[in-house]
């Protein structure tokens, strides 16, 4: 699999809730792992597929949204689960499954999508050199296709300034503005209180902002 995923969950332990209850993710994904612990592996994973069909069609949304191609999504989810199921054992059952499962599904699409622009690079430094094909040739014939290209390399550029947020600011910004989430929603599933969710995410546009528009955010906390 393409690079590391960090699968530590750093967000704070959430505060004692007194009408919250688990999802229903935490409560399978927690089921699962104590079958697991159990040596029930193939008990676990039948109960898994049940946690993939809970989750795949948001996964696909948040994944697409870092991708833009429905096929490195759909494989981007793919390693995503495996992840998930192989290190099962490390889900901490007292905090919300679906953050934990976002952190993993994002690195899963960050990952991706730095394997796709090394093939991008790979296969243009292919063409034009080995090749030999004229570079100005390829632009005046290729003009729809250049754009295409440019509009991918604009993407790419705001992935790799998400990318380049601090944990908790990628997390809140993904959740609030891929997967859809309320402020409110983000404070229950983490434990920050909504005010630290609002900073967050300020800080992580503000920062994008800046990076996207040529000056450099400098706050990393």
């Amino acid at each position: 699999m393409a690079g590391q995923t960090n699968l530590d969950v750093v967000v704070p332990a959430p505060r004692p809730a007194t009408s919250a209850h688990p999802s229903p993710a935490s409560v399978l994904a927690a089921e699962i792992k104590g079958l697991v612990g159990r040596g029930e592996r193939d008990a676990a994973r039948e109960r898994f597929d049940g946690l993939v069909l809970l989750l795949q069609r948001r996964a696909l949304r948040v994944a697409f949204q870092y991708l833009r191609d429905a096929a490195d999504a759909d494989e981007a989810v793919q390693d995503a689960f495996v992840k998930v199921f192989m290190h099962i054992e490390q889900y901490r059952s007292e905090l919300p499954f679906d953050v934990w499962f976002t952190r993993i599904l994002v690195n899963a699409s960050l990952d991706r999508l730095k394997a796709r622009a090394r093939q991008q690079r790979w296969i243009s430094h292919s063409t034009d050199e080995e090749n030999g094909w004229p570079v100005e040739q390829i632009a005046g014939n290729e003009v729809s296709h250049e754009r295409r290209l440019l509009a991918k390399e604009r993407w790419s550029e705001v992935t790799e300034a998400v990318a380049s947020l601090p944990d908790r600011q990628r997390l809140v910004f993904t959740l609030c503005h891929l997967d859809e989430r309320t402020p409110a929603e983000i404070s229950a599933a983490t434990g920050m209180r909504p005010a630290t969710v609002r900073v967050h995410l300020f800080r992580a546009l503000r920062k994008l902002r800046g990076v996207l528009g040529g000056k450099a955010g400098t706050d990393t906390r």
